[in-house]
């Protein structure tokens, strides 16, 4: 089934267009029987795309006025945070109504599937953070090396468990982890994965974004608060899974998801993936420009509900695909 204009809400209005500005949404891309985004091929040169760099804005609900998504942030309150609980912003909302004005979604460079308004039943996604929203290994792989002069790089993670990689004990892999923590790499050295700001600023008008992380309770306060510098406003709750912890409890995240209801998870890790797509939940298997050793388990590649992505740009396609294809009930 092609995936293209025809089944999105502005279909009917691309007449409007020039033809060599249709050919750009006609070949956006295809489903395939799973529901599956496979991109376009043949889009015309002529469909426009957001310029790098661009300070985002969004058009709030209830105001007609444009603002910046700085202007317009929501802060997390670290004092409100607690284990495995919720951080909600239950701000009542209007939802537009439907905008006709196909031209207008077509300059601001939106794919023609994230139209200029939010959907009234919005789909929850969660979202992982080490290796989805930061470069956590890098940062860390720079402390283990000034601290324990041992050099190791991404390349060298065949799985995601550091004491197979250090050549130590589970425990003292733990240990270093959490010196790690209290360290300036840790706390100043993890940056935002390229592509992640502007995807789930888009996602966001048609999803709601949680945190579902593996992080530990202890470096809580500095996750929220490297979330709300990098990523304002876009997260409805965070929950912390406590694993390879030192002191308390970890939740399996399968179990954090349910009870979220999210629909989607977004994750790099193997296990958690099957894990998750176990009880129903269709993950996105994230292995940036395909950079990630950990995710070549050739095996999880058997499950209909894994779906490999190498970018943010995939992965806000795939979503679009499974939402407007009414992939996801």
């Amino acid at each position: 089934m092609a995936f293209s204009a025809r089944n999105d809400p502005f279909s009917m209005q691309l007449h409007a267009f020039p033809g060599d500005q249709r050919r750009c949404f006609q070949s956006i891309g295809k489903l395939d029987a799973l529901g599956n985004y496979n991109a376009g091929v043949g889009a015309g040169d002529n469909c426009k795309k957001p310029a790098a760099g661009l300070n985002l804005s969004i058009k709030s609900c209830f105001e007609d006025s444009r603002r910046t998504w700085d202007k317009k942030a929501r802060a997390f309150a670290p004092r409100l945070a607690r284990d495995l609980e919720i951080i909600s912003y239950n701000e009542p909302q209007k939802v537009a109504e439907p905008t006709t004005d196909t031209r207008g979604a077509y300059r601001s460079g939106n794919p023609l599937y994230f139209s200029d308004y939010p959907l009234r039943n919005k789909i929850t996604v969660a979202v992982d953070v080490d290796e989805v929203l930061g470069n956590f290994v890098s940062a860390l792989n720079k402390f283990i090396a000034d601290r324990y002069s041992l050099k190791r790089s991404v390349s060298e993670y065949h799985v995601y468990e550091f004491f197979k990689i250090w050549n130590c004990s589970r425990q003292e892999a733990d240990i270093r982890v959490h010196e790690f923590f209290k360290s300036s790499y840790f706390k100043k050295g993890i940056h935002p994965i390229p592509g992640a700001q502007r995807a789930l600023h888009r996602l966001s008008r048609f999803c709601d974004l949680s945190v579902v992380t593996s992080r530990q309770n202890v470096i809580k306060d500095h996750t929220m608060e490297w979330l709300e510098k990098y990523y304002p406003g876009l997260f409805q709750e965070m929950h912390f899974g406590n694993h390879f912890a030192l002191h308390g409890k970890s939740r399996p995240k399968s179990e954090i998801c349910r009870l979220l209801g999210a629909k989607i998870l977004i994750d790099d890790n193997p296990r958690y993936a099957v894990e998750c797509a176990q009880v129903g939940i269709r993950v996105l298997l994230f292995d940036y420009e395909n950079s990630y050793p950990w995710c070549k388990t050739e095996s999880i590649d058997k499950h209909p509900l894994v779906t490999r992505v190498n970018n943010w740009e995939e992965a806000e396609q795939q979503i679009a695909a499974w939402i407007f294809s009414s992939t996801i009930p």
